[in-house]
């Protein structure tokens, strides 16, 4: 009854479409009036607002394609299984996030603390998965996952550049003592 094309784009809205009803609900509440149900209409329209921000990023942080593999997150760990590579991740043992570029295709880098670092395309599978991992990580805003994801900026590189040596952006690094190997803490 309805185009596949037309189906896959109101799935992906779904969430946005939902923050929109949860906020017109609380304008008719507020219609409606009164000293209980005014206020009530209120928060629920704050919280559907809130609700649709945060779809809305997360939309925007899956990009449409398709990339080899399967991401899924359980309990803090981050596994990526694809057709010639794959690993787990915890994110207590992550130290650093990047999103890099090799041979044109964006990828997540996850470092451990011991060295060890999980690859896993932008675009594979389950991906929509990692932004509420990554949106757990200390310091680390859902409006910054969604930024990093942005292409840069041709004021900021030179596009030739960028376009030769890939994209390597530090999206988050965890803040604290001994992440660093080799570094000494200073001295009072």
């Amino acid at each position: 009854m309805i185009r596949p094309e037309a189906q896959a784009a109101l799935w992906r809205w779904r969430e946005v479409a939902l923050g929109a009803l949860v906020v017109a609900l609380g304008l008719w509440l507020m219609r409606l009036g009164g000293y209980l149900l005014l206020p009530l209409g209120a928060g629920v329209c704050l919280a559907g607002g809130a609700l649709g921000v945060l779809a809305w990023r997360r939309m925007r942080f899956v990009p449409a394609g398709d990339a080899p593999g399967v991401v899924q997150v359980d309990e803090g760990q981050v596994s990526y299984m694809g057709p010639q590579v794959g690993g787990f991740v915890s994110l207590r043992d992550l130290v650093e996030l990047r999103l890099i570029s090799l041979r044109g295709r964006r990828l997540w880098r996850l470092k451990q603390a011991d060295g060890q670092a999980l690859l896993i395309p932008v675009e594979a599978a389950g991906a929509e998965a990692l932004f509420d991992a990554f949106s757990s990580l200390p310091g680390l805003s859902s409006a910054g996952l969604v930024a990093a994801l942005a292409p840069a900026s041709p004021a900021r590189t030179d596009s030739r550049a960028v376009a030769a040596m890939g994209e390597n952006r530090v999206v988050w690094r965890r803040a604290g003592p001994g992440v660093v190997a080799g570094a000494e803490r200073p001295r009072r």
